[in-house]
């Protein structure tokens, strides 16, 4: 796909889209269209050589999508939109370093997430990404008959609230919070924006289906959270400075890999406000 000579979009193995070509500060509208576009279609757009501000990089999300404030995520010294995304020299544990779908125990689930790299470590770092809308086109039509009746609760205190995962950590400012939602949602969810179906649980929010027991929930999440990450969903995204990800969460999931023990890692990540889903 081309919008102009320089300006070109390379679908990437597994799930997403580079595009090349674009200066995101300064982008034209036919060109944020076109990230849009590639983000609801593809589920995750690439960028590289982008360098922002913290204002343009505000500006810059408003013009994708409403900006939401991320509620656990420590703020950046000027800007509360941006949530700083950091795991420095000294820690051990990362932030997201499991297979997740961002703000799924919301009632409205963020739309998605612009992450720019601000420093990276001389290796690894990287971020998988995995594409639902595959994931469930790839189920037979007896288990997508079965699903499309089916709900998931999604639920944070056991991240985000008191004694919860991050507390156990050196990432323990991102536990201890009161305000810890959960929701209902489809298991199968029409995209608001591309009108597809897509797969709607992640192995991080989910915690279990409604109406079933624990153990049944287990049989059949483990099933789909094995199925989702499939190598041929799957496509990992390496960083640079000025690199920048701008991914829907209603069809993708993603995790941040921790393998850079010793490195400085530090990302600004604007949360994107969503809808109810159905």
């Amino acid at each position: 796909m081309t919008l102009a000579t320089t300006l070109s979009v390379r679908t990437t193995g597994g799930c997403g889209a580079e595009i090349e070509g674009v200066d995101a500060a300064r982008a034209s509208d036919a060109e944020i269209d076109l990230i849009r576009e590639t983000v609801f279609q593809r589920g995750v757009a690439f960028l590289h050589d982008q360098k922002m501000t913290p204002e343009e990089q505000i500006a810059f999300a408003r013009r994708i999508g409403p900006i939401v404030v991320n509620r656990y995520f420590p703020k950046s010294e000027r800007y509360p939109e941006i949530a700083k995304v950091e795991k420095t020299a000294e820690q051990t544990t990362n932030i997201g370093g499991g297979w997740h779908t961002d703000h799924s125990y919301d009632e409205a689930p963020a739309m998605g997430s612009v992450l720019l790299a601000i420093q990276t470590p001389p290796s690894g770092g990287d971020t998988l990404f995995a594409d639902m809308y595959a994931a469930y086109d790839a189920l037979s039509d007896g288990l997508k008959d079965t699903l499309s009746r089916l709900k998931a609760h999604h639920a944070s205190a056991h991240v985000f609230g008191e004694g919860s995962v991050y507390a156990k950590t050196d990432q323990a400012v991102l536990a201890g919070h009161k305000d810890v939602p959960e929701a209902i949602h489809p298991v199968v969810i029409t995209h608001p924006d591309s009108g597809r179906k897509v797969l709607y649980v992640n192995p991080a929010f989910t915690t279990g289906i409604v109406g079933w027991t624990r153990e049944e929930s287990l049989a059949l999440l483990g099933f789909l959270y094995t199925h989702a990450v499939k190598p041929q969903f799957v496509h990992r995204f390496q960083w640079r400075p000025g690199s920048m990800a701008i991914w829907d969460n209603r069809c993708t999931w993603h995790q941040a890999m921790n393998d850079y023990h010793g490195h400085h890692r530090l990302m600004h990540r604007i949360t994107l406000d969503g809808v109810k889903l159905s």
